[in-house]
C-alpha cells in the first residue's frame, strides 16, 4: 500500500494539485487541527473539496481526530518548544486514542495526509504515516514535497 503525504504550504495551487494528480491521489485525509483559516486559500476546507474534486476527481476527508491537541500545538509552536517533547507529546496521544487502528484501511489505501507544513521532517503527518507503516506492514510511504 502506498500512503502519500503533502503540505501545501510554499507550493502554488498548481504545484499542489499536479503532484496530487502525478501521484495517483484517490483521496485527501486532512489531518490539521483547523482547516478553515489557513492563509492559503485553496487550503481551506471547502475551497479545498471543491478543487479537490473539480481539478483532479479526489475525494476530501476532514479527520481532526488525526491532529494534534490545541495544548500540544501551542506548546511547540507558540511556545518555542523542541520538536523532541512535540513528538514525545503526540506520539502518546497517538497511542492513547489509537488513531490508526481506529482507522478504516480503505481511508489509507491511495490516502494522502495533508497538513500545512511544507516539509514532512518536523511535521505530525509524517508521525502518523510511520504509525501506519508499523501498523501496516509494506506501508510504502510518499512524501509529495
Amino acid at each position: 500500500m502506498n500512503l502519500y503525504t503533502i503540505g501545501f504550504t510554499k507550493k502554488n495551487a498548481e504545484s499542489f494539485f499536479e503532484k496530487l494528480r502525478a501521484a495517483k491521489v484517490r483521496r485527501i485525509i486532512d489531518v490539521r487541527l483547523n482547516n478553515v483559516s489557513q492563509l492559503a486559500g485553496f487550503s481551506k476546507r471547502d475551497d479545498l473539496q471543491y478543487f479537490l474534486q473539480k481539478i483532479c476527481d479526489i475525494e476530501y476527508v476532514h479527520l481532526p481526530n488525526l491532529a494534534p491537541t490545541q495544548l500540544i500545538l501551542d506548546a511547540y509552536k507558540k511556545g518555542g518548544g523542541a520538536w523532541a517533547d512535540y513528538e514525545a507529546a503526540f506520539s502518546q496521544l497517538m497511542a492513547r486514542k489509537e488513531m490508526i487502528k481506529s482507522l478504516p484501511l480503505r481511508l489509507l489505501e491511495g490516502g494522502c495526509l495533508l497538513c500545512s507544513e511544507a516539509q514532512p521532517d518536523f511535521c505530525h503527518r509524517r508521525l502518523l504515516a510511520e504509525a501506519a507503516q508499523r501498523t501496516y506492514p509494506g506501508t510504502e510511504i510518499i512524501h509529495l514535497v
